[in-house]
């Protein structure tokens, strides 16, 4: 497969888009035929390294790995060509630099992307831009060891373009904030279990383990439960340093019940549900309203679980809100947040004498340390399931 053709029915994740190319490998064709690519993400932890936002301006969609953007590419291929408006014969004023990019009759002249080299013909001054299928998964991964910092360094095997119903394969940018969160605030969730709800790929859970004793990583979809698996496995380097445990579990918002089929081979063992409800104090959830029908029974399997917990928990949801033109209204508009809105209210007003949930949207005023482009329309939630035998109404305590 020489070039991945994107169907007009297939959902992007626009973090994809302007991604270098020497560290994002297609290494397989999963179950379904689609192409599964190896991205490696650096977590900026230590103060000293570059920040995220000045990243951010150099290339606004990229991703957090070792790579650099194809615009960055093309200017090195242009450097020390004479002829460019930005050597230093052309420099000058402003106004000098404008008139380069005129022709004589004074038209405005468009400056194009530099031609890929022909067929058959190899440059040695460019990296390939097509994907290429490894023969071997681990000499790649036994390349990026070599050059990675250790547990800074997460590796993620998704896709890049899919239908609707397995979006979850992608990487989203609800998950990089939700990262961010956990990062800026280890402490808060030291040892805790934790159950993550819609996890896809795993990336939320990977980075969890930093902190977190125990998370049970839950989706449905034997293929993208797999795949969720092995990034677990990929990143062992994060969670044995720490002694964590991802346990990679199905669960189907639409049932009532956890999956116990001893077939299954991501179904629950009734010791693993106990623990969970003895144990879990945090839910998380990343980017996973954005069909309606979903987000309902998000919130109804959300309500089921925690009031079958033994102990309050805090559950937080990251989300990016999308909006689109729609004939309906004639208007451009988020239905999917609105939705999730309505609903989240829902949930508030169902309160009573057992539980009652408080909410409060989170300031984004914690550090970012994936280089992504932190957009206003994502948003962070914090919802607390409280306890409240005797009806005992603590407030929510503030960050």
């Amino acid at each position: 497969m020489d070039e991945t053709i994107f169907r007009s029915d297939t959902v992007l994740s626009d973090i994809h888009l302007h991604t270098a190319n020497r560290r994002h490998f297609m290494v397989r064709l999963n179950a379904v035929g689609q192409p599964v690519f190896l991205s490696q993400f650096r977590l900026l932890l230590d103060d000293s390294q570059r920040d995220p936002e000045k990243e951010e301006r150099g290339h606004k969609t990229s991703l957090g790995c070792q790579s650099r953007s194809e615009e960055e590419f093309i200017a090195e291929d242009r450097a020390g060509d004479d002829d460019s408006p930005d050597s230093p014969e052309n420099k000058g004023d402003s106004c000098r630099g404008f008139e380069a990019l005129l022709d004589e009759d004074g038209d405005l002249q468009v400056v194009r992307k530099a031609p890929l080299p022909p067929a058959g013909g190899e440059d040695q001054t460019r990296t390939k831009a097509c994907p290429i299928i490894l023969s071997k998964n681990g000499d790649v991964l036994e390349e990026q060891e070599h050059e990675s910092d250790g547990c800074n360094i997460v590796k993620i095997e998704h896709t890049m373009a899919t239908p609707l119903e397995d979006v979850g394969k992608q990487v989203w940018r609800g998950a990089f904030l939700l990262a961010d969160y956990i990062l800026s605030k280890q402490d808060m969730f030291k040892g805790c279990t934790a159950l993550e709800l819609g996890g896809g790929i795993g990336f939320v859970s990977i980075i969890m383990s930093k902190a977190a004793k125990t998370i049970y990583c839950t989706d449905v979809g034997e293929d993208l439960l797999s795949m969720c698996e092995r990034n677990v496995a990929l990143n062992k380097h994060v969670t044995e340093p720490t002694g964590s445990e991802i346990r990679v579990k199905k669960l189907d918002w639409q049932q009532d019940d956890f999956c116990t089929d001893p077939e299954d081979c991501f179904s629950w063992s009734k010791k693993e549900i106990a623990e969970l409800h003895d144990l879990t104090t945090v839910i998380l959830a990343a980017d996973v309203f954005y069909d309606d029908d979903l987000t309902d029974a998000f919130f109804k399997t959300l309500s089921r679980i925690t009031r079958s917990l033994r102990n309050s928990c805090t559950v937080y949801f990251s989300m990016e809100k999308r909006f689109n033109f729609t004939l309906r209204q004639m208007d451009v508009v988020c239905e999917a947040y609105n939705h999730f809105r309505s609903t989240l209210e829902e949930l508030l007003k169902t309160s009573d004498g057992e539980m009652r949930y408080y909410v409060q949207l989170v300031e984004l005023s914690f550090p970012q340390r994936i280089v992504y482009e932190r957009v206003p329309q994502l948003e962070l939630w914090k919802l607390r399931a409280q306890k409240v035998p005797g009806g005992s109404h603590p407030q929510l305590p503030r960050d």
